[in-house]
């Protein structure tokens, strides 16, 4: 999407948040994410709300990933060591667990903090894992059907990236949240856990904004509950560059932050029940 003038080329974020639409779906996330920073057990219980959020989270991203267990069976299960989904729920907790403790270093280095989650998502040894992919190198993502660009493309592109997160911009949390999941997903900078990665980086953009500070809003519980063919046909909308396109990605971004913070919203509610 090209675009005109000097607010938009010193601050191209902020023009994505004049898109039509988009004023519409930032303000439907603040109303469902202020509902439950409202509610009268958040002020009692929070860090409970906070946890329940982050195994919500994690086994919704798991989900999209392939790897669709019940959440009672992620929350008995406490070895991850086993078949391929078992290692993907283990690597979407381990990203929750860690994307909290990142928010100081996103600030001042995206990169270093992308390398970091590929590593814990990862977990082995490979000398391909925590850094971003080199020419030749295979990408296992098979749920992303979208051509791969070339290495030297996806590291321009993913520098380009961190250099504008790092500038800082006015445009809104979910702008800023959607436009780094969506690269992230169009490039696939990593060998393996591509998704996985987007969707803690997003969380790490939300909370680290202010909108979510205690990070009980999760969009991951949104995207499962939308669909993996939701996603991707809102992820091509982000490839194509059009206005349209990247409109249409911010408004599904916003609509999983909004089921996300009705998921916590039942959350307290079933806590005060309990409680009375």
């Amino acid at each position: 999407m090209s675009t005109t003038g000097a607010t938009a080329e010193s601050d191209p974020l902020a023009a994505l948040g004049a898109l039509p639409g988009v004023a519409e779906s930032v303000e439907s996330v603040r109303k469902a994410v202020d509902r439950v920073y409202g509610h009268r057990i958040m002020r009692r219980r929070s860090n409970e709300i906070t946890s329940e959020a982050a195994l919500r989270g994690a086994r919704g991203s798991a989900a999209l990933a392939g790897a669709d267990w019940a959440l009672e069976e992620v929350r008995r299960r406490s070895d991850f060591s086993g078949d391929g989904e078992a290692r993907t729920v283990g690597a979407a907790l381990r990203l929750t667990a860690e994307a909290g403790q990142l928010l100081s270093v996103w600030r001042q280095s995206p990169l270093r903090v992308l390398a970091r989650l590929h590593l814990v998502a990862a977990a082995d040894k490979d000398d391909r894992v925590g850094r971003p992919r080199q020419a030749g190198e295979p990408v296992d993502e098979p749920l992303v059907e979208l051509p791969l660009p070339g290495a030297e493309e996806a590291h321009g592109r993913l520098e380009g990236l961190a250099a504008l997160l790092v500038a800082g911009s006015s445009a809104p949390a979910l702008v800023q949240a959607a436009v780094v999941h969506g690269e992230l997903l169009a490039l696939r900078p990593f060998t393996s856990h591509n998704g996985l990665v987007a969707r803690a980086a997003e969380r790490i953009v939300l909370v680290g904004s202010g909108l979510d500070p205690k990070s009980v809003c999760p969009a991951e519980v949104g995207y499962a509950e939308l669909g993996r063919t939701a996603c991707l046909a809102a992820l091509d909308g982000y490839v194509s560059g059009t206005a349209e396109g990247m409109a249409a990605w911010i408004e599904h971004c916003g609509k999983a932050v909004v089921l996300g913070a009705r998921e916590s919203t039942a959350v307290c509610e079933a806590l005060q029940r309990g409680a009375a």
